[in-house]
Order: C-alpha cells, then structure tokens, then sequence
C-alpha cells in the first residue's frame, strides 16, 4: 500500500457478537461475560493460535467503538475511491 500512495494503510480482521437493539444490558453483560470466560479456555485459546489469530474479549463499550472507528476508516475510503453502488 505504500507504493499505492496509501503510507498509513491498516486492515485488521475483526469479528464479535452483537445483541438486537433494546436487549437489556443485564443480557448483554451476561452474554459478554460468557464469551469472555469461553476465549480463555485452552481449547479456544489453541484454535485461535492455530488460526493466527489473536482473542480480545472486549467490553460491549469498547466493541461498539471499534466499529464506529471501522466505519468511519472506510466509509472515507470508499468516498475517496469514488465507487457508487448500483
């Protein structure tokens, strides 16, 4: 990408779990939880590694902001490329 122009290009892969809007924050911190306790286990742990890939287990705070920082990253790349949907 640097030869592209683009120096400070970053794509990371990132994957989580969303809950349906209104889901009570008791249910979203329990489901939170539970996937957090799970990427600990060896199990897990050992299939991210063989994936190459790196477990988080961030809050629902954190997570939401990551998207929002994704969207906002890519919504001004597709913008600047000029693409348009059909």
């Amino acid at each position: 990408m640097i030869e592209a122009g683009v120096p400070d290009f970053q794509a990371v892969v990132w994957q989580g779990f969303s809950a349906p809007a209104g889901t009570p924050q008791p249910i979203v911190d329990r489901l939170n939880a539970a996937a957090r306790q799970a990427l600990q286990t060896p199990e897990v742990m050992g299939r991210f590694k063989e994936l190459g890939a790196q477990p988080i287990g961030s809050t629902p705070a954190e997570f939401d902001a990551l998207i929002g920082r994704e969207l906002s990253v890519w919504a001004d790349v597709v913008h600047r490329s000029g693409v348009k949907a059909n």
